[in-house]
């Protein structure tokens, strides 16, 4: 887990991201085409999103867009390119559009040099991922809000859970239920320091427990509406098969983030319209779900064999596809 010292160590979240697609299974994969191939049956015509995005014309749609003031990436996309020049990467992240961004640490800097960052590119880190404490300490969950403000977030998000010590998927609904009792004590303290908390998922949350339900259904259920919602990897929840709109319909309301991460035929990452995830069929749900930001993520972006100039084509296609989008 991160820690909240201002200075995590720039391969941290490599390796964590790293045991969490080593653990995916393929009966997951298998899953999430299943869903695809009902999506597409149901899916309107005109609905879907092919390579046009690449030329900015954008998916054809209907009249709503996403608003330009919402769109954001996760810094951990660019996390090879950042740890080589900050600020020029910052600067070519707000020459492609991108006002605000959602940091995943602070690239060996103090919460304060990288505001200082930030502020020099024309950039706001609206958002940001920090793991609460395991166990919960108060005290070091207080100096990560601490950071959060100095950084200038408005949300702070605990970014993943689902593997137990030997690298399994979590079954113990027990173990689901001390982290939703963390998780409402972190949202409280959120709220008085004057932030929004939220839960990011992965596939690992729909895994079926041994109880019957899935650590999801636990998250949900267990933890307080008023301080904790929910940032809904639109990747992962596939790779989890489950359809985002479905859960989206069941908890209104409480997905005020999503991840924009597109799939490839490999149930593997894909840059925003290369894919086969239909964003505009999801976003059509957006008042229902009570999406204030849309954050572009691509998990391997920099990552052999893949450079890390690579994830610059991904920040700005995204953005491109994401501004041109109608639904």
């Amino acid at each position: 887990m991160e820690q909240s010292t201002g200075r995590p160590e720039p391969a941290e979240p490599v390796s964590r991201r790293g045991l969490l697609r080593a653990a995916t299974v393929s009966a997951a994969a298998v899953g999430a085409a299943g869903l695809f191939g009902a999506e597409a049956a149901s899916a309107a015509p005109g609905g879907g999103h092919g390579g046009e995005s690449h030329g900015g014309g954008g998916p054809a749609g209907g009249r709503r867009r996403v608003p330009i003031d919402r769109i954001s990436i996760q810094l951990y996309t660019l996390r090879d390119q950042l740890a080589a020049d900050l600020p020029g990467t910052l600067a070519a992240l707000r020459r492609f559009g991108y006002r605000r961004v959602e940091h995943a640490g602070f690239v060996g800097r103090t919460a304060a040099e990288f505001r200082a960052a930030l502020d020099q590119a024309g950039l706001r880190a609206t958002s940001g991922h920090t793991g609460i404490p395991q166990p919960f300490d108060a005290a070091t969950w207080e100096q990560a809000l601490a950071d959060a403000n100095t950084v200038g977030c408005r949300k702070i998000v605990h970014p993943w859970f689902g593997l137990d010590s030997a690298g399994q998927p979590i079954r113990d609904p027990q173990v689901y239920r001390a982290l939703a009792r963390d998780l409402n004590r972190a949202g409280r303290l959120a709220e008085r320091a004057g932030l929004e908390f939220g839960y990011h998922n992965h596939q690992l949350e729909f895994v079926p427990l041994t109880n019957g339900q899935t650590g999801f259904d636990i998250l949900t259920g267990e933890t307080d509406p008023r301080l904790v919602h929910f940032e809904l990897d639109l990747f992962w929840t596939w790779r989890g098969a489950q359809d985002p709109v479905d859960i989206i319909r069941a908890h209104r309301g409480r997905i005020r983030q999503v991840h924009v991460k597109d799939m490839d035929t490999n149930a593997s990452f894909a840059d925003l319209g290369d894919g086969l995830i239909d964003f505009g069929r999801i976003f059509a749900h957006e008042r229902e779900a009570g999406i204030e930001e849309y954050i572009v993520e691509r998990d391997d972006a920099g990552t052999p064999p893949r450079s890390p100039a690579d994830a610059l084509d991904t920040a700005r296609v995204g953005f491109d596809y994401l501004a041109s989008l109608r639904y």
